[in-house]
């Protein structure tokens, strides 16, 4: 079980859920080149069935779908699955900053935190998925020691998969 109220120091951590779905849309639309890269738009609908879905076989217990708040500013959003594909690993589904925090290494602050705490708690890799087009998100992962393993093709879209050891 993770303990979100340890995943930062410096931010407030808050459980997500439908309440709060219009603030997390809002963050997303400042990220519209992330949507450029995938078949999603950023709307309440699509943010409410993220909020809900897991991978096959976790259950909706291992999911964290939070927020990193300073004050009552949402500054980035995650979707932290545990124990996926493997029990002692973590799945990151989705990383999302507000873009007045972006370019500033708080994006990178609040992933290296986070891996730091998942290592304590025996996590021994995390693991995303990336669309293989999208320079801002391949370098945002590369630059915070994850390494592609392997390469997807969904229905035309190549998704990298990476991964980092802990």
């Amino acid at each position: 079980m993770i303990d979100i109220t340890k995943l930062s120091s410096d931010y407030d951590i808050r459980k997500m859920d439908d309440s709060v779905s219009d603030s997390i849309v809002e963050l997303c639309k400042g990220n519209m080149q992330f949507y450029k890269y995938c078949e999603l738009k950023p709307t309440k609908e699509q943010i409410l069935h993220d909020l809900h879905i897991t991978p096959l076989g976790i259950d909706i217990s291992a999911k964290y779908y939070i927020g990193f708040y300073q004050k009552d500013v949402l500054v980035a959003v995650m979707d932290l699955i545990d124990g996926y594909p493997k029990p002692d690993f973590a799945f990151i589904g989705f990383f999302m900053m507000n873009k007045d925090f972006q370019s500033k290494q708080i994006g990178t602050s609040i992933i290296s935190e986070t891996l730091s705490y998942l290592k304590k708690i025996g996590k021994t890799a995390i693991r995303l998925a990336i669309s293989k087009d999208n320079p801002q998100s391949n370098h945002f992962w590369k630059k915070n020691g994850f390494n592609v393993i392997k390469e997807v093709n969904r229905n035309g879209n190549f998704i990298l998969v990476a991964e980092k050891k802990l």
